[in-house]
């Protein structure tokens, strides 16, 4: 009676604390930037993506990543088009955020039928002759399972015109394309589900020892795609990871269109992108080299006050 009696009270005495804490952390969360998600998932490796498995990621992962800031790093970039070496830079960012399963856009407000993901914006910009190119793929990739990326697209602007891909994964994998090339102009078709090149940037950043490896199939970049203005289509690959004390890398070989894609990263946590070399079927080799990385809440600074943010990334 005494136990039960103390138990009362204290529940009592603390029942508008934890009332308030709770409205205060709704109110909070009702507008939620990037960067805030606690997911609870768990993972593993080589089957196909599947939404039935779950993912799990550790403390360290959680700590770095659901602080309300996102990461970013610019690189020195080469890239090959045309045949020739080309100077630019790229960026990528990594954030997570509240994505909506339905919609398939970014979700505003705190609901259970939210997924949690990573994502990743990597941005190209470089010179052909006279001409710019702008280069940007946005692939959102569940924390919370095993899964393929939810979303993927990818752009491409420059003077002689602009190009547009869009894949949604439903019951298979949905894909938009809007083009100004005939023949290319403006598509809509379904490829069975498989892995994707473009998670594999998340995958790194979740849970290396994950990566896919052996002979399998994949989808390759839409990038890859538009600019070899190919169909897209799943391909064999061979991929395999190399660790080492340091920097580890990932490297996926496609024999059938002579190309391989190299990923250096930090061998331990939080497995942070080095560099990355790209070998083309001319022989050619596109390459990015890290200059400068920071985290930040870019979303909130939009004054001119944060440009000089921009000459600490070397851009």
């Amino acid at each position: 009676m005494i136990f039960r009696n103390f138990t009362e009270i204290f529940y009592e005495m603390n029942f508008l604390k934890i009332a308030s804490l709770v409205i205060c952390v709704f109110i909070l969360s009702c507008k939620k930037p990037e960067g805030h998600l606690i997911p609870n998932s768990e993972t593993t490796a080589k089957e196909i993506p599947s939404k039935d498995k779950k993912r799990t990621l550790s403390e360290d992962f959680k700590t770095y990543w659901y602080n309300g800031t996102a990461e970013i790093t610019s690189y020195k970039l080469s890239q090959e088009r045309y045949g020739e070496q080309r100077s630019g830079t790229a960026v990528n960012i990594f954030v997570t955020e509240d994505f909506l399963l339905k919609e398939q856009v970014k979700a505003n407000s705190p609901s259970e039928e939210n997924i949690p993901v990573l994502k990743l914006n990597q941005t190209k910009n470089y010179v052909t002759g006279i001409y710019p190119y702008s280069v940007m793929t946005s692939t959102f990739t569940p924390t919370n399972t095993k899964n393929n990326a939810i979303k993927i697209s990818h752009s491409i602007q420059e003077w002689c015109g602009q190009v547009y891909v869009q894949l949604n994964n439903r019951d298979d994998f949905r894909i938009q394309s809007h083009s100004y090339f005939e023949g290319e102009a403006d598509q809509e078709f379904s490829i069975d589900k498989t892995w994707l090149e473009s998670d594999v940037w998340n995958y790194i950043r979740m849970n290396p020892s994950a990566l896919p490896m052996g002979d399998f199939k994949m989808i390759p970049s839409f990038e890859y795609f538009r600019m070899s203005h190919k169909k897209v289509a799943a391909h064999q690959v061979s991929a395999s990871v190399t660790v080492g004390d340091s920097i580890s890398n990932y490297e996926i070989t496609y024999p059938s269109l002579k190309r391989k894609l190299k990923i250096y990263f930090s061998s331990t946590f939080p497995y942070t992108i080095e560099r990355w070399e790209e070998t083309h079927a001319n022989g050619l080799i596109t390459s990015a080299e890290k200059m400068k990385r920071i985290k930040t809440a870019y979303w909130s600074q939009n004054s001119t006050k944060f440009e000089t943010l921009r000459d600490t990334l070397g851009l």
